[in-house]
């Protein structure tokens, strides 16, 4: 099972290159510092699939730090539900796939996403909206470590626990960079654990790129009633390519094509390594 979701997450990464280099525009650091998480959730955990996307009785997946929306594209075509050639519109006029998600243009996008704090904010009324039919869903959710700087992250936050809402699951891509360079130095968000706990949430921290940890945490998540959980992903800005790597730099700029071409050649040395 690991070697497939490896296999997955090698294609989901060239894809965000591949995608962003087209538009000449994007964000592959973040996008890139995803990956397993949303290569995990879509292809073992959540309820979800072409067939039942207008269930009540589906898993929901809400991008919160939208400007990391091509790994959701990446994840949502390896998945079948959009078509790979769709990638290469990335941003250009009369594209579905614009710079955010936005839930008009793809049916598999449940909410649009871009300013940061919207998308908890909208998953917490996602989960409400849940428990209040009785449905047998979980509402997952992706948050950027920078944006936990919103304000309105913490109402959210304050809002899910006050509703017992143990049917939401956040992750935090804690990946320590953000556009202007490391979170601590723009604002600090330390101790991250510590404050999610004083909000009333169940707290689990991981290794972001790890299947077996990730797995490890939405198991447990299972055994938790009346308040939501949030799994800290820690994680590498740029994951994958060695040039991005713990690079601040990446966070909204495009390669070049010698540049894709060489994060493309490490990728697929990397399937030869791990497969």
């Amino acid at each position: 099972m690991y070697k497939q979701l490896q296999s997955h997450a090698i294609n989901i990464r060239k894809n965000i290159v591949t995608m962003i280099t087209e538009s000449k525009s994007g964000h592959p650091g973040g996008s890139l510092s995803g990956v397993e998480i949303l290569t995990y959730l879509y292809f073992k955990e959540m309820n979800i699939n072409k067939d039942n996307l207008d269930s009540k009785e589906r898993d929901y997946f809400i991008l919160s730090k939208g400007h990391a929306a091509p790994v959701l594209y990446a994840t949502l075509s390896e998945a079948g539900f959009i078509q790979e050639k769709e990638l290469m519109t990335l941003r250009k006029l009369g594209s579905k796939l614009q710079g955010h998600p936005d839930s008009k243009k793809i049916k598999a996008i449940d909410v649009s996403t871009g300013s940061l704090g919207q998308g908890i904010s909208n998953a917490v009324g996602v989960a409400i909206g849940a428990k209040i039919d009785n449905a047998n869903s979980t509402i997952y959710t992706l948050l950027g470590d920078g944006e936990l700087q919103e304000g309105l992250v913490w109402e959210a936050l304050m809002s899910a626990a006050h509703y017992k809402l143990d049917n939401l699951v956040a992750f935090v891509d804690y990946n320590k960079l953000q556009i202007d360079g490391n979170n601590e130095d723009v604002m600090g968000i330390k101790p991250l654990d510590k404050k999610f706990e004083s909000f009333g949430w169940n707290v689990i921290t991981i290794d972001g790129h790890d299947f077996k940890q990730i797995e490890k945490a939405l198991q447990s998540v299972k055994e938790i009633k009346q308040k939501p959980t949030v799994i800290i992903a820690n994680t590498v800005k740029g994951k994958g390519v060695s040039f991005m790597e713990n690079n601040a730099g990446w966070h909204g700029s495009a390669p070049s094509i010698e540049q894709r071409d060489l994060a493309l050649n490490e990728l697929e040395n990397m399937r030869k390594g791990c497969l």
